[in-house]
């Protein structure tokens, strides 16, 4: 074969560092001819040959870069958009059959986008814009139709609804997801003097229940009850076995089986089974 990549780190697949090497990196890959691509394919589809499906997936991440600078208007990383369209790239490797007749960047790029696709509609927003098929088309086309800024008029709402084969109704709703904007839950207030002006975060609209005195009230006395219903629970124990309790689950620092079975003789097994007895005997006694 006279295309040679035994050579390239199969790290490259994932961007690393600076996103300028990695491209000059991806670039420098010779592209195969179709032939070495076919046999390339045929070995991998039928030995199942991993050295052959890493030539595959070097010599097309240059296609990977190319399909997600495509997607940067989106405001998501650049490195991530790639590793996504690298994953795609990956799972169009897998099921690439060579005797279809076509070229595998030709098959792959339908993998590359959707790869990136979900990625774009998990992280574009807090809350999910589109979650249907027909939701996630629109919004994609949507974005790609708006070529200004603000809100589209009637008449463009009517021509994209007609080009996507949608109602009105949903161009415009999802035309308010895409205007909108995340945020934070428990962002600080902006400072004004004038409440009416002052702009609060969300939880700043929920009640507090914490400093309620009839429910510390209650939660003080329920603890202050569990409390005692373990220490009555405890004192039905033996004097070994409470120790290997408090020990194990009450002290600050815990200690070890072999600690424990070091200090009374015994194995660490026995430890367990005493700890393990101990436990069920203050459980039915809580839940008397």
């Amino acid at each position: 074969m006279n295309t040679q990549l035994s050579n390239q780190n199969f790290a490259l697949s994932v961007p690393q560092g600076s996103i300028e090497a990695y491209v000059h990196a991806v670039n420098a890959i010779p592209v195969l001819s179709a032939e070495d691509e076919q046999e390339l394919a045929r070995r991998f589809r039928d030995n199942e040959d991993l050295e052959a499906a890493r030539q595959l997936v070097l010599s097309h991440l240059r296609f990977v870069v190319h399909i997600a600078r495509s997607y940067s208007g989106y405001g998501l990383q650049q490195a991530d958009l790639i590793q996504e369209g690298n994953v795609g790239l990956m799972k169009a490797v897998k099921r690439f059959d060579p005797d279809v007749g076509v070229r595998l960047i030709s098959f792959a790029v339908h993998w590359i986008k959707a790869e990136i696709h979900e990625f774009v509609l998990k992280n574009w927003r807090i809350v999910k814009v589109a979650t249907t098929k027909a939701q996630r088309k629109l919004f994609f086309n949507l974005r790609g139709s708006k070529k200004r800024l603000g809100w589209f008029s009637n008449s463009e709402i009517e021509a994209v609804a007609k080009d996507l084969g949608v109602s009105e109704a949903e161009v415009r709703r999802m035309e308010g997801r895409l205007n909108a904007r995340d945020m934070a839950f428990d962002a600080p207030s902006s400072s004004s003097d004038d409440d009416d002006s002052a702009n609060f975060a969300p939880s700043q609209f929920l009640e507090d229940h914490s400093a309620d005195p009839a429910s510390v009230y209650e939660k003080d006395n329920w603890q202050s009850h569990h409390e005692t219903k373990l220490l009555n629970a405890m004192k039905g124990l033996d004097e070994r076995s409470q120790d290997i309790v408090k020990r194990r689950w009450l002290d600050e620092e815990k200690a070890t089986l072999q600690e424990l079975a070091d200090q009374y003789s015994v194995s660490a097994e026995r430890v367990r089974q005493l700890e393990k007895n101990a436990m069920k005997k203050l459980k039915a006694s809580i839940l008397a």
